[in-house]
């Protein structure tokens, strides 16, 4: 760090204008249980927001700076430390945002993809911040579209929903002429960070680890340590399909009739498609969990999420009817033991490697965090994600509702899996689901041949 940064620093620190705190379980994770450094632009959560009704340069920035003000973590960045880093929370910081006119060439689909790359794509300062950037892109006079790239770090799924809720309500009150300040948020993402550390005390991650250390044990990977060509990008490719609605009203069914969850029957529906494809028996995944269980933090901007692996170990004489309520089973077990994930790794002494994610390669997702569709009169916002820093894993199947059906996005690394296995992929998993739904008595051998 040059001297210049670092007298910068100490003059914040000194006259109150910013104040330290150590990392959240989370946060740790991006720098002590990750193949790729935390300031990897994979690490980077990328959407779009696309804005109808006529706004302003000027009505966007007073507005986003509300939720600066409003969310410490758009205040936040990095100290390095000793053992590791510090969070640096400012009191104050200006909105980052621009505005970009675009011809009509550039406000084509093809072409603000392109530009909302660029975007997402441009590393993040940890230690001067900010960490994220809101592009706002002029389509046409009554058609925005918002580009928001915010680091991991401080933020996850939940966080843009979130977002959006705030940046639509202060943006409506300086309409209305109100005061141009939101509400604090009702618990901090500090307060979070704090409540956290005081409740995973050792004796109950000790405990915790001993059923990871049982359930785990034994696992292997998928793929035989699949390295990337040298030069390779990291960046994720992301194929999107569906799931129609008669298969999802088949499916809830199914998970009504085993006394089951949705979520579980499509992880079980997974594992064997998983199984088909690989040809392996024991499948191992990781899920995210939002972590908020108080109502209070619902409202909290911040990196608060956690991963829960899942393990299914697939016995082909088996019903898949009763393999269902197994996988049921186990997972309501997983969640009930979940730790946090760096310290979990830890516990059962897995070291992450670069490029490698530790425990397990494959993340599996039902989205259900709220990101809303907002309607008012002359205003509508609807977000839609692009990336979520999902390239330390090798693949990823992350379902979302959408309307009656349900959304599948598929997130892979182009220099392991081609586009043509992805949709091959896509197809199994589909199949299976239809077919389970349609004879869950069979024995699961039936749906793998």
């Amino acid at each position: 760090m040059s001297e210049e940064r670092r007298a910068l620093l100490k003059r914040w620190l000194n006259n109150g204008e910013s104040r330290l705190q150590p990392l959240t379980f989370p946060q740790r994770e991006l720098w002590e249980a990750s193949p790729l450094p935390a300031a990897d632009i994979s690490n980077h959560i990328c959407c779009l927001i696309r804005l109808r009704g006529f706004v302003t340069p000027q009505e966007c920035e007073a507005a986003l700076q509300q939720v600066v003000e409003r969310q410490e973590v758009l205040r936040l960045s990095f100290l390095p430390g000793r053992e590791r880093p510090l969070q640096m929370i400012r009191r104050k910081f200006e909105a980052n945002v621009r505005f970009r006119e675009l011809s009509s060439a550039n406000a084509q689909p093809d072409a603000i993809e392109a530009l909302a790359l660029e975007i997402f794509s441009e590393a993040f300062d940890l230690v001067q911040g900010p960490l994220y950037r809101v592009h706002i892109l002029r389509c046409s006079a009554n058609d925005h579209v918002l580009v928001l790239a915010i680091h991991h770090a401080i933020a996850d799924g939940w966080s843009l929903g979130v977002f959006v809720q705030d940046l639509v309500t202060a943006h409506v009150q300086g309409l209305m002429g109100l005061s141009r300040a939101l509400p604090p948020v009702p618990y901090s993402y500090t307060e979070w960070g704090a409540a956290e550390r005081a409740l995973w005390q050792p004796s109950e991650l000790e405990r915790r680890a001993a059923f990871w250390k049982s359930h785990l044990s034994g696992t292997g990977r998928l793929w035989n340590s699949p390295k990337r060509p040298q030069g390779a990008s990291r960046r994720p490719e992301r194929w999107v399909s569906h799931i129609s609605a008669g298969l999802n009203v088949a499916a809830r069914e199914l998970a009504r009739r085993s006394g089951a969850t949705l979520f579980s029957t499509l992880l079980a529906a997974f594992q064997v498609a998983l199984s088909r494809w690989t040809g392996a028996q024991d499948i191992l995944v990781g899920t995210p969990v939002a972590n908020r269980n108080m109502q209070a933090v619902r409202e909290t901007m911040g990196y608060c999420a956690g991963i829960v692996p899942l393990r299914g170990q697939i016995d082909r004489a088996r019903p898949f009817f009763a393999a269902l309520q197994s996988v049921h089973q186990a997972t309501l077990s997983s969640f009930a033991n979940a730790m946090p994930f760096v310290e979990l790794v830890r516990a059962i002494g897995e070291q992450p490697a670069p490029g490698h994610n530790p425990v397990f390669e494959v993340r599996f997702a039902l989205q259900n965090h709220p990101v809303p569709d907002v309607t008012l009169p002359n205003l509508s916002a609807r977000l839609r994600m692009r990336s979520t820093g999902t390239s330390r894993f090798n693949l990823a199947c992350e379902i979302t509702e959408e309307g009656e059906a349900l959304e599948v996005a598929w997130v892979f690394l182009p220099s392991l899996f081609s586009d043509k296995e992805m949709r091959e992929l896509d197809q199994i998993l589909r199949d299976v689901l239809a077919d389970v739904c349609r004879s869950p008595e069979k024995k699961t051998a039936a749906f793998i041949a």
